[in-house]
């Protein structure tokens, strides 16, 4: 990079311009980088440029003209004749190795001068912190491979995410912890697993579109009687009435909660759909006696009433559902009679391109975030390839699909390689080259180096994380949104977001609505072995299109970090503090989530 900006320079003198901002020099490198040109060429090329605009003067605004007059319509020409070469751009670590010299130099610099004016104008900066002006090239790999000219003819960057304000805004917290716990250390220590083991988990793709109607009743009633049993254990209820009998006295019934209609629930489609144990019919309910209730097809539920037609029942009570137990820890206790360090980690969903480009411009900001903070795992979570991006749904792009999700992962792993920290890739229903199913298999990484193969976890969707003893519940299935959609509710003093939350964990369910949203296909079979939740996590993260939040409901920490981007601005991401406390007082949880917020890209 320094022999390419001492060509500049002296092509400069060449032709008698003077130019002593640093930052100028830089970006006119960091330009022959991206469009991989020489350094004598692009100084012909602005000369040329400026001579038919009366001898403009170099400055990074007129830079950026250039760019975007000159050096994106050459590349766009070229794009298919140089689109064989895209894949021997260099690696981040070879370019890392070259500066590395001159970064340190530059730091001990700095210690003793200011920043070069104008060094904080340049594109690639870190959206909290802007970068000096030789570390800008610390990610040139991730910013090649994502190149907005990689994706002809989508070659134009997104306008209103670069004059996107508020960058690293906290817009959302939970806890009270300072700025400064918010770097991480890279821990190559924290271990990062599948809660139930690859054994038990969904770890490959598999055959879908041949479940037969009664496997999936089967998987229902096995639902309501699973969980019927749980409710009549806890309120000590006698016996279940079947739902059409017709009595005089007040009954307890179990049943699905169902629609009498294609239409959505409201207070009067309410029905109760029985068990095959009890009879497998539906009785509509009559909630006018009911002070407080929250209702959504497809959940199990007790309701005491009497229905002395047999045709209706008049509901006075209702039992919900029950959570399942915390993790806890099958370690002697000698071995964890000392406070491990706070493991930081952060969390992010696509999509990571704006609405109206295909540049990667938000995940290669995200990474600086990573190079910068250090977390010690970094959750990313699909859509990486948008089904529902303008450009693509078009197929307005050069290459296939799986080629762009590649590049997208490399430019990740290969730009976060020198913080040590771990990666965990989960899939998103709207990952247009992956598997349109769910549960759904992982992505596969073939051609995942060595050395990277321990750093990375490929998850399936949904799943259940162990990391250092703290487990994590994470879908990238918009269930807030599907579940806001249907649900009724007359409860007061309550939010619709904690009530939702509350349903997933009382009905033990990453996706306890039935029927299910027109774009999720549902295989029932694996859902029953992968898509439950097996205990009830300490920290749920349920990323959606809905606004951003995180709180504890029931002792869970919930988070929703938003999408990385809204449509053509930037979104949110998340960042938490967790530590697994050795001793848990008699009676009283210690919720292992330290602090956690909602930041802005």
């Amino acid at each position: 990079m320094a022999n390419v900006t001492e060509k500049i320079k002296i092509e400069l003198e060449t032709f008698d311009i003077n130019c002593d901002d640093d930052a100028v020099l830089d970006r006119m490198t960091e330009q022959c980088l991206c469009h991989r040109i020489k350094g004598e060429d692009i100084v012909n090329e602005w000369v040329a440029f400026s001579t038919t605009k009366g001898l403009l003067k170099l400055t990074l605004t007129s830079l950026e003209t250039f760019e975007h007059e000159v050096l994106n319509k050459k590349h766009k020409g070229k794009g298919s004749a140089k689109g064989s070469k895209f894949n021997n751009t260099r690696d981040v670590h070879s370019i890392q190795d070259l500066i590395k010299a001159e970064e340190e130099e530059e730091n001990l610099l700095d210690s003793y001068s200011t920043p070069a004016k104008g060094s904080q104008k340049r594109a690639l900066t870190t959206p909290e912190h802007p970068q000096s002006k030789r570390s800008a090239a610390r990610l040139p790999s991730p910013g090649l491979l994502l190149s907005p000219a990689s994706f002809s003819p989508c070659a134009t960057p997104s306008q209103k995410y670069s004059m996107r304000g508020a960058r690293g805004e906290v817009v959302a917290m939970f806890g009270a912890v300072q700025s400064a716990c918010w770097s991480g250390k890279g821990q190559t220590a924290v271990q990062v697993d599948l809660l139930e083991g690859n054994e038990d988990s969904l770890t490959s793709s598999y055959k879908y579109m041949f479940q037969r109607l009664r496997d999936v009743r089967d998987v229902l009633t096995e639902k309501i009687e699973v969980l019927g049993e749980e409710l009549r254990t806890h309120f000590n209820i006698e016996e279940f009435s079947p739902a059409s009998l017709p009595a005089q006295d007040t009954v307890s019934v179990l049943g699905q909660v169902c629609c009498d209609s294609n239409g959505k629930l409201n207070a009067q489609s309410v029905l109760l759909e029985a068990s095959q144990e009890h009879g497998a019919r539906q009785v509509p309910v009559d909630l006018s006696e009911l002070k407080d209730y929250s209702l959504f097809p497809g959940q199990v539920v007790v309701m005491e009433g009497m229905n002395t037609s047999g045709s209706r029942l008049v509901a006075s009570k209702l039992y919900e559902g029950v959570p399942l137990p915390f993790y806890s820890t099958s370690e002697p206790k000698q071995e964890m009679n000392e406070v491990s360090e706070p493991v930081m980690v952060m969390v992010a969903c696509g999509p990571y391109t704006p609405s109206d480009s295909l540049a990667y411009d938000p995940l290669i900001d995200l990474i600086n975030i990573i190079n910068k903070d250090r977390p010690d795992v970094c959750i990313l979570l699909g859509p990486f390839v948008d089904s529902k991006h303008e450009q693509i749904e078009k197929g307005q792009v050069t290459e296939t699909f799986e080629t762009i999700f590649h590049k997208c992962v490399d430019s990740v792993v290969d730009g976060t390689r020198g913080t040590g920290c771990k990666l965990v890739l989960i899939p998103s229903q709207r990952d247009v080259h992956h598997h349109y199913i769910y549960p759904q298999p992982p992505f596969t990484l073939p051609d995942l180096k060595k050395e990277d193969v321990q750093r990375v976890t490929l998850a399936p969707e949904p799943c259940t994380l162990l990391i250092d003893g703290v487990t994590l519940g994470l879908t990238s299935t918009d269930i807030l949104f599907h579940m806001g959609a249907e649900e009724i509710s007359s409860a007061t003093g309550s939010d619709r977001f904690s009530r939702i939350m509350k349903h997933m964990l009382t009905q033990r369910s990453y996706y306890p609505l039935y029927p299910p949203a027109d774009e999720v296909n549902m295989d029932y079979e694996r859902f029953q072995q992968y898509g439950l939740l097996p205990l009830t996590p300490d920290i749920l993260i349920v990323p959606s299109e809905l606004r951003y939040f995180i709180k504890e409901v029931i002792g869970c920490v919930c988070v929703n970090p938003g999408r990385l981007t809204k449509g053509q601005v930037g979104g949110t991401y998340g960042r938490l503090l967790i530590q697994q406390h050795p001793k848990q007082e008699e009676g009283k949880r210690v919720s292992p989530c330290i602090a956690g917020q909602v930041v802005k890209i």
